[in-house]
């Protein structure tokens, strides 16, 4: 299973991740991201601003990430931000193709907070305008994002201040996930049944 997390840059998509994969046994973290900078680095003499525009990308995503899976068994998390929905689409598609399910999360926050959390981020400062232009392209993506789960924050960091339960989510095949995300908590994660 692919445990997609998608929302643009200062949702807390990163955050999450790191916890889920601190709670959950069996599950490796893939960055799909990679794929796009071995494309990059290959097809430097084509024009193209974002790696997800090139076909090659969403076709080998799903590809990498069922190999991955095959060799070791583990169930992923992926940390990618899709703005297009024709994209996303695709990556659906090749993922179904491969067998692999996908439990897609979309986080969000408020524009307010988005833009706050992006200029606090100290590391990718170089990153910062990039992020900044992109928040109107993630305000128009909205209407077609469909998500598994939606998370919604209102808070000023990425660590959620509310409590997330996915566990009762029936859409979610093969895994329970139960996880509490707080703001400066302290000591382990609460304990997941397999």
């Amino acid at each position: 299973m692919i445990i997609w997390l998608n929302g643009t840059f200062g949702a807390g998509k990163t955050s999450t991740a790191a916890e889920l994969a601190g709670i959950l046994p069996g599950v490796r973290q893939f960055d799909p991201e990679w794929v796009g900078y071995m494309l990059k680095a290959n097809l430097s003499d084509l024009e193209f601003t974002d790696f997800q525009q090139l076909p090659p990308w969403r076709t080998l995503v799903p590809t990498v990430m069922a190999e991955v899976v095959a060799l070791t068994g583990q169930d992923l998390i992926a940390v990618q931000t899709v703005l297009v929905e024709s994209y996303w689409r695709e990556l659906q598609a090749g993922l179904g193709r491969l067998s692999l399910d996908v439990f897609h999360v979309l986080l969000d926050a408020d524009p307010e907070v988005l833009a706050q959390r992006i200029r606090a981020d100290e590391a990718e400062r170089a990153a910062l305008e990039w992020r900044l232009d992109h928040l109107s392209e993630f305000a128009a993506a909205r209407p077609w994002r469909h998500a598994s789960r939606e998370i919604a924050d209102r808070g000023p960091s990425p660590k959620h201040s509310e409590d997330h339960s996915l566990a009762q989510d029936s859409d979610l095949p093969r895994r329970q996930l139960d996880f509490k995300l707080e703001a400066d908590r302290e000591g382990p994660l609460p304990n997941r049944e397999s």
